[in-house]
């Protein structure tokens, strides 16, 4: 799949929840020394058995970078314990995700590079077509901000739910014109929607839990379209802290990520040829960034 670099600046905001983190170690004074040879990175990720990982790893080694990933087990802790200093980098969110995090936190995490953009899906147990799902059913999204806001896009453009806003990137299920929408719809933790598929009609199902939940991608009956070039918010990043915008190693394993030949398969592998591949700008994300937070500021 050829990468395509992408230049729209948007808009969306996440308000994650802090969660203390135990039992991890502080991050490496070495990363970015230049002492070759002799450099530590901690990564924080969600996943870290994912194909493109080992891969990664193994690239950096050769570049004289240790890379040691710390696997969180919730969307809301990589950003604490970078925040924190527990670790150096992370590699688990989009812009609008880290857009919310550093509006409600007062953090100045930012952006150094791009990975990919992936769509996001609709799935179901008992029906193969989203036109098969009865009036009146339960339909689940993340209760996260961000991908709360893009799911009711999704179902709306399935037609299952009709927004009162027409459907902005601020979409919440207060939106939702229950009155119109051919579905009910109920917020739940991400993490969680997986093992609850069986007990609702259909389910947005964020890429990292979609096996969890014993399907494919390809077994999506609806999904949105990550070639959109409104899409930039959603491009998933690495992030550091701001004082670390130019650390050289950091922008280095950027790079080796996007464009080393093992990593982009195991990238493609580990979403199921889903996966965008993106080599966007930093300065664009970093506008993106600061967008997305002043329209947040303005709409609270």
């Amino acid at each position: 799949m050829s990468r395509r670099t992408t230049s729209v600046i948007a808009a969306l905001a996440a308000v994650p929840l802090f969660v203390a983190l135990a039992g991890c170690a502080s991050a490496s004074s070495d990363a970015g020394s230049g002492d070759s040879g002799n450099e530590v990175v901690k990564i924080g990720v969600i996943g870290k058995g994912d194909p493109q990982w080992p891969a990664f790893v193994d690239a950096a080694a050769e570049e004289g970078i240790t890379v040691e990933l710390v696997d969180f087990g919730s969307y809301e802790q990589p950003n604490p314990a970078l925040s924190e200093g527990e670790i150096d980098l992370n590699q688990f969110q989009h812009i609008v995700y880290l857009a919310g995090y550093n509006e409600d936190s007062g953090s100045d995490l930012t952006p150094v590079g791009s990975t990919a953009i992936y769509p996001l899906g609709l799935y179901s147990k008992k029906y193969d077509d989203v036109d098969d799902i009865p009036e009146g059913e339960t339909v689940a999204v993340p209760d996260d901000a961000s991908n709360q806001a893009r799911a009711l896009l999704v179902l709306q453009s399935a037609g299952l739910v009709e927004l009162k806003s027409g459907g902005t990137i601020f979409s919440d299920l207060a939106d939702v014109d229950t009155e119109k929408s051919k579905v009910e719809v109920t917020a739940l933790e991400a993490a969680l929607i997986p093992t609850s598929l069986p007990d609702v009609a259909a389910a947005i199902i964020n890429n990292d839990f979609v096996e969890d939940a014993g399907l494919t991608f390809d077994d999506a009956i609806a999904q949105d379209d990550p070639e959109d070039p409104n899409a930039l918010p959603y491009v998933n990043i690495f992030a550091a802290r701001a004082e670390d915008a130019d650390n050289e190693t950091y922008l280095k394993l950027v790079e080796i990520f996007q464009t080393n030949e093992d990593v982009q398969a195991g990238l493609l592998e580990s979403s199921g040829d889903t996966a965008v591949a993106l080599q966007t700008p930093v300065e664009d994300l970093v506008a993106s960034l600061k967008k997305v937070q002043e329209d947040t500021a303005a709409n609270k």
